[in-house]
């Protein structure tokens, strides 16, 4: 992480962000029961029934659908502990079942634990879908994605590099990989790659916050104040009252102090 002028940028925080979206409806069979379609509505549309409906399900052979459907619903609680130990129960019953669904909801569990702010079980979680080798895709891109994310949580950015450089091979439409692909360049001080990635998630979700603040960090670690102070006064208009708003306006202080 480079200073720029006394801009103290280790008080920005990463830009990934800590908490992801509500862990995903994962594929289905074929042609998905009336039972399951009931709890994943309301798992979405009211998820404090729909983790009734689904322990009530699971009691009577509901299965890995019904786990997975309580999952849901913890998630959109933001039950985050909870919904990795039902994605972790799915997993493991969808194992025993030889069910091909098992990796999906080792990777949603692995998501999940992130939210939960534990990496360590993220990591465990992670791993185990991809040691099955049937992840593919964006599936396996957004798995090395999460597991890099579990990374930088720990510290392991060495880890977290190989992983994201993964994660872009796969899963190349999603902005949060070039997000945290531009982190990591930037605090290992590869400026060029940090701008370039940071550009390739502004083109995706340029009304990201959290895209604008990193774009911001970039220009300023790269000397470059006007392009720094529009990217945070971008994030601070895109998300008011929110922590990212609090670090853009820290920094844009910082640039006020070199003025006195």
């Amino acid at each position: 992480m480079l200073p720029f002028l006394i801009l103290a940028l280790q008080a920005v925080p990463a830009a990934a962000p800590a908490k992801p979206a509500p862990a995903p409806a994962l594929v289905a069979p074929e042609k998905e029961p009336p039972r399951f379609t009931q709890c994943m509505d309301l798992a979405t549309g009211d998820p404090v029934r729909g983790q009734m409906d689904a322990i009530q399900w699971r009691t009577t052979g509901g299965g890995v659908l019904a786990r997975q459907c309580l999952g849901v619903a913890y998630a959109n609680q933001e039950k985050w502990a909870a919904a990795a130990g039902a994605f972790e129960d799915a997993a493991r019953e969808a194992e025993t079942g030889k069910d091909p669904r098992a990796p999906n909801y080792w990777a949603s569990a692995g998501n999940a634990w992130i939210a939960a702010g534990d990496p360590t079980k993220a990591r465990a979680a992670i791993d185990a879908a991809l040691a099955t080798g049937t992840l593919a895709g964006l599936d396996l891109g957004e798995a090395h994605l999460d597991r890099a994310r579990a990374m930088v949580a720990a510290g392991d950015m060495e880890a977290a590099r190989s992983d994201i450089d993964k994660a872009l091979t796969y899963a190349d439409k999603d902005p949060l990989a070039w997000l945290l692909s531009a982190t990591l360049a930037r605090r290992a001080g590869d400026l060029g790659r940090a701008a370039r990635d940071v550009t390739e998630a502004l083109r995706r979700a340029p009304d990201d916050p959290s895209v604008q603040l990193e774009a911001g960090n970039v220009a300023a670690a790269s000397g470059n104040e006007a392009d720094a102070r529009t990217a945070w006064n971008r994030a601070i208009e895109l998300a008011p009252g929110t922590g990212i708003a609090t670090a853009a306006r820290k920094a844009l202080e910082q640039f006020s102090a070199t003025e006195k």
